[in-house]
This record gives structure tokens, sequence and C-alpha cells, in this order.
């Protein structure tokens, strides 16, 4: 959290954090595959219909539940969709969709234009910040303009190459990478399914409730931590960041708001 300046993506972030460290006892700059996914169409969103016909960012589709998870004080003043909504519709506005564009290829343009706008902007700052809390530099060759401007405009056909996330990429390395690498399946970040994480970010969010005091009772809806807590999380069922964070990512997550607003005590003014 301090890393980051901010609550951010709980594990995925500490292990990013951790692998940096170490890393970089042996090298001072690496390369990083990021962006490849928000370029190329390599997220779930491109493909799922549920998140296509969302209306919204298609990584946060869980809404009333993120409403909910505000304090109801809070809650009755402040209105997560409407908010969301302007900035989803002020986003897709501002997308050129050509005359030559296939009816999916359009659609898809207004999830990459999302995607390369938003979550891509989120995960550079993750690296960039975990990577250099530890003096370690990170670059990011996919995110080259260059390539950026140029796959913008190809077909959705092509880029999702034999149905695949990523399918023209693929195409585009097979005669250099080794086919158990080219044709392997996706694979997200490494989330963390083991059970003692669970057990010790469940220990730290009880005992931080336990405190009536604790600043995240003012922010937020403290009967509905403890339901998640009594639910190992179940009871917030979509992820709370893109495919990750269900549950034991969800339970670490609110603790680093706490320890946020612990450590910068922020003045909330609504």
């Amino acid at each position: 959290m301090i890393a980051r300046d901010m609550p951010g993506m709980a594990d995925i972030d500490s292990s990013l954090l951790l692998f940096c460290k170490y890393v970089k006892k042996d090298m001072t700059v690496a390369l990083t595959g990021e962006c490849a996914d928000e370029i190329f169409g390599g997220y779930p969103w491109f493909f799922r219909e549920d998140a296509l016909k969302s209306n919204t960012f298609p990584w946060s589709i869980s809404i009333s539940e993120r409403q909910h998870l505000l304090n109801p004080s809070i809650d009755k003043r402040i209105n997560l969709k409407e908010y969301i909504d302007y900035r989803y519709n002020e986003s897709l506005s501002e997308v050129e969709i050509l005359d030559t564009d296939t009816k999916e290829t359009a659609e898809k343009r207004k999830i990459s234009h999302l995607t390369l706008n938003w979550f891509m902007q989120t995960l550079l700052d993750r690296s960039d910040r975990m990577a250099m809390y530890n003096g370690f530099e990170l670059r990011v060759p996919f995110c080259d303009y260059r390539v950026a401007e140029y796959v913008w405009n190809i077909p959705w056909e092509w880029k999702a190459l034999k149905g695949r996330e990523k399918g023209l990429l693929r195409y585009i390395c097979k005669d250099f990478l080794p086919s158990e690498i080219v044709d392997r399946k996706k694979s997200p970040y490494p989330k963390t399914h083991n059970p003692t994480y669970l057990a010790k970010v469940k220990e730290m969010l009880s005992k931080i409730m336990e405190n009536k005091n604790a600043p995240i009772n003012n922010l937020l809806n403290r009967e509905y931590i403890l339901e998640i807590l009594n639910t190992d999380g179940k009871a917030f069922t979509r992820p709370w960041f893109g495919q990750l964070m269900v549950g034991p990512q969800l339970m670490a997550y609110l603790c680093q708001v706490n320890m946020w607003l612990e450590k910068y005590q922020p003045k909330i003014e609504i």
C-alpha cells in the first residue's frame, strides 16, 4: 500500500513487489509483456457476452455491490452508477468507428478504447510503482505507441485469429517461440489460492473490525464487511478488479483501505 501510495490490487501488487525485489539483485532493468492483453485483445471481456452487453466498464460490472460497500449514510448521498455511466458514455463518445468496420470490429473497438484508456493505465501505474519502490526499472515494449496505433486499426477478426485471445500475436510469434508457449491456454497473473492467505487476511480484517473506531467504519458499510468476513468473501460475488480479486483479495483490499485512512488521514467532504 505504501509503495502504491493508495489501496491497490492486494496480493497481485505484493507478489509483483516481491518479484521485483528479487530480480533487482541481479539486474536493474527488465522487459515485461504488460499491455499485450489490452492491445491484442487478451482479456475475457473481449469474448464474454455478459461483459459485452453490460453497458458499463466490463471489468467492474458489479456496481450495486460496490455501492452497497459504502457506509449507509454516504450511500444515500452518492450515486455511483450515475457517475460511472457518465464516464463510460464520455469515453465511448471519443471512439471513431470507420466506415469499413464490420459490426464486430466496431463493437470490439469500443471495448478496446475503454481497456486502453482505463484498465491499462491502472496496470502501468501498478507495475511502475512496484518496480521503482525497489529501484528496479520495467520497460513495456508492447506499449510502444507505434505498436498500439498500428494494431488499433487491425480488424478484430484478424486480431482474434482462430477465435483465440491474442490470436494474431500468437501467429506472429509461432516461428520464434516453442509451440507449448504459443498455443498454451491463457493464464492470468498468479492469484493466491493458498488457504493460509485467506486465513491471514481474514484475521487482519477481523482485528480491524473489532475496533469500532477504525476509520474504515466511517467510509464503508460495517455490516456488509462483517458479512463478507463471515462468508469467507462469498458475500461479494464478482471480482473486485478485472478477472481477479474475489474473496481473499477483497479482504486484503479492505485492510489496505483502512491502512491508507490511518496513515494519510484524508479529509473527505461530500
